[in-house]
C-alpha cells in the first residue's frame, strides 16, 4: 500500500435515531484509522440530520484499507451513545486518488440507521530519487582520493 495522506471532508448525516425525548440529539462523529483518531464538532441540537463540513486528515503508511466513523449522540449527565457507525473501505480511494461525495450506510446492532455523507481523496507521498552527480558528491570516496 502506497503511503501518503487520507483526506477526509464529513459532510452531514441524515435519519439519524433521534432518541432524546426533552430536545434534539447533538451528534459528533469518531474518524479512525488504525490508531489516528480525530472527532468532529459536537452539532448541538441538530437532530437526525446534522451537517458538519469539517475536514480530517491522516496519515496512511501501511497495509490497513479502512476508514472507521462512528456517530455518537452527546448526553451531559451520562455516557455519550453509539447512533451507529460505517467501515469505509480505503481501496479505491487509493486507486483512483479521490473518491467525490458519497453517502454511507450506518449501521448499529445489524440494522440500518441512517446514512453519514463523506468525500475522501488520497495524496500520495512524494519519493524523491536522488541523482548521485560527481558534482554534488560530498566527502565521498572520490573526494577523499584526490586528497592524496
Amino acid at each position: 500500500m502506497p503511503r501518503g495522506t487520507l483526506e477526509v471532508v464529513l459532510i452531514s448525516a441524515k435519519g439519524l435515531e433521534d432518541n432524546d425525548f426533552l430536545s434534539s440529539i447533538d451528534p459528533y462523529v469518531i474518524l479512525t484509522y488504525r490508531a489516528q483518531e480525530h472527532k468532529s464538532t459536537v452539532q448541538e441540537g441538530a437532530g437526525s440530520n446534522p451537517q458538519w463540513n469539517e475536514t480530517f486528515l491522516f496519515t496512511v503508511s501501511d497495509t490497513a484499507y479502512e476508514l472507521n466513523l462512528k456517530i455518537m449522540e452527546k448526553d451531559n449527565y451520562s455516557a455519550d451513545d453509539n447512533l451507529g457507525e460505517v467501515i469505509i473501505p480505503l481501496e479505491t480511494v487509493i486507486q483512483e486518488g479521490s473518491v467525490p461525495e458519497n453517502s454511507y450506510k450506518l449501521v448499529k446492532d445489524e440494522k440500518y440507521c441512517g446514512e453519514v455523507k463523506v468525500a475522501l481523496t488520497f495524496t500520495p507521498e512524494r519519493n524523491y530519487e536522488r541523482s548521485y552527480n560527481q558534482e554534488e558528491e560530498t566527502g565521498g570516496w572520490k573526494q577523499s582520493a584526490r586528497d592524496f
